[in-house]
């Protein structure tokens, strides 16, 4: 993995954390909201690994809902794990920021 991908992992995974932070949300759901956002690139796919690993790191957590529109959708929800991991993602970026912005 190169360091650019491996740098956008981090990115892509403190973003999905805010977002989840600020309400519960399904994975389509968070595609679109980065979208949003600029993160133009990123495809659902690349989503799903990421959710499964901060499930596995009890960041957050997942439940089965009725849909009105098809079948049931996985929505997420942020832990007190997630609430601590999203501080520690804050202060990494303004640390990289800033070192970023004194090159610029």
């Amino acid at each position: 993995m190169s360091h650019n991908s491996q740098l956008m992992k981090g990115i892509l995974e403190g973003c999905i954390l805010l977002l989840i932070a600020k309400e519960e949300v399904y994975g389509y759901q968070i595609s679109m909201k980065l979208k949003q956002f600029g993160f133009s690139d990123i495809s659902e796919g690349s989503i799903y690994p990421i959710l499964l690993r901060m499930q596995k790191e009890k960041w957050i957590l997942g439940e089965f809902k009725p849909s009105a529109v098809g079948p049931q959708r996985k929505y997420y929800y942020i832990t007190a794990a997630g609430k601590q991991k999203i501080l520690h993602f804050k202060h990494e970026w303004q640390t990289i920021k800033q070192a970023v912005d004194l090159m610029l």
